[in-house]
């Protein structure tokens, strides 16, 4: 038997912990709009017919265990209703989710999504490098499967870290196909026959790429469909807290021995790429209320080709033109638009400096 913990407590949360019982009760018992972040890795309702054989007559270890088995599409489709509204009743106003499934399921997860006032982001489909072949010669190789990414609601601010997912690509944006391989080898968990301890183990990989794109260290990820833990592992491992309801024994307990083997990265690990736009917004202004530059103080193109003044109000002037450094330099250089702060630049001590630089300054102090 599972050794039942009293949960670590903050804001009424049991955070760190697996929950046993239905995620439906288990959700419907939290604070509303408390969790930052979900990930559903719902039953698939596969509706598979007889047992699967490879060409040597082995028999393949596929889904047909009593919690993938509905009675109906109806009766499928009042469960994905019920545990979406449960899911979205404690998420955060800025929180999201993330469900992942297969041809069979994902598209009555869409359409309840946005029954439900959930606004759909991306889907992003998980090519896997590494598919299961399709031993009957009936079908198409089922090489993939489908993540629906949605924000609680239409204009909400969610968590999007696009530096840091361009990082992960090589300096390349990343797109919403992911060429994955599926969970294998020594990734893959065993129970004590050295069984798959569950058919459906997904790999860290694919989770570390989600909560590293769409969440920040301290937040708060829950899992509803925790099985064998993959989600709080990694979680645990980028420096996020995690919530896990399971209502399988045999789940809870491997996921319980896999994450007390997981420790946390350290803090300068943990940081990622993050966008120039998230960062704090700094008038040119305050440069000169804080007398880094002084009214009438001469700025330079970073070209050599023109020079003008400050004003007492934050606005640069030359012979012919006035304005802000991002439209007097657009001017003198006839385009469009400009960036000021990488486009002028200040003399000290004979040298020419950025006034970037001084920007920087200010917001290394806003830390």
């Amino acid at each position: 038997m599972t050794k039942i913990k009293t949960p670590v407590v903050r804001n009424a949360l049991p955070l760190n912990q697996i929950l046993a019982g239905d995620c439906i009760e288990v959700m419907n018992s939290l604070p509303e709009g408390s969790v930052d972040l979900i990930f559903a890795d719902p039953p698939y309702n596969l509706q598979l017919r007889g047992d699967l054989h490879r060409p040597d007559n082995s028999k393949v270890d596929a889904v047909d265990d009593a919690w993938d088995q509905f009675g109906s599409f109806a009766h499928y489709d009042q469960f994905t209703r019920d545990w979406l509204a449960a899911a979205r009743r404690i998420l955060k106003p800025n929180g999201a989710i993330w469900v992942i499934g297969s041809y069979h399921n994902v598209f009555r997860m869409g359409a309840e999504l946005q029954n439900q006032g959930f606004w759909i982001l991306n889907d992003v489909v998980w090519r896997k490098s590494n598919p299961m072949p399709n031993f009957r010669g009936k079908r198409l190789t089922n090489a993939h499967e489908t993540l629906i990414w949605a924000s609680k609601a239409e204009g909400a601010k969610y968590t999007f870290n696009y530096e840091a997912l361009k990082s992960l690509n090589e300096g390349i944006q990343m797109r919403s196909d992911w060429v994955i391989p599926i969970c294998n080898g020594g990734e893959r968990l065993k129970d004590e026959n050295g069984d798959k301890a569950h058919p459906t183990q997904k790999p860290e990989a694919l989770l570390h790429r989600l909560i590293v794109g769409t969440t920040n260290p301290g937040d708060v990820v829950l899992d509803p469909f925790f099985g064998t833990g993959t989600s709080g592992a990694v979680a645990k491992m980028l420096g996020r807290d995690f919530i896990g309801i399971e209502r399988e024994e045999a789940y809870r307990e491997v996921a319980q021995k896999r994450l007390s083997k997981i420790r946390k990265f350290d803090r300068e690990a943990l940081e990622v790429s993050t966008s120039k736009r998230s960062e704090p917004r700094v008038p040119f202004g305050q440069l000169v209320e804080r007398g880094m530059l002084r009214p009438g103080e001469e700025l330079f193109s970073m070209n050599g080709r023109h020079k003008v003044k400050v004003r007492a109000d934050g606005t640069l002037i030359g012979d012919d033109v006035k304005g802000s450094i991002h439209q007097v330099g657009a001017h003198l250089e006839g385009a469009p638009s400009c960036n000021g702060w990488t486009y002028w630049t200040f003399k000290r001590d004979g040298k020419q400096v950025p006034i970037d630089l001084l920007r920087q300054q200010i917001r290394a102090e806003m830390t």
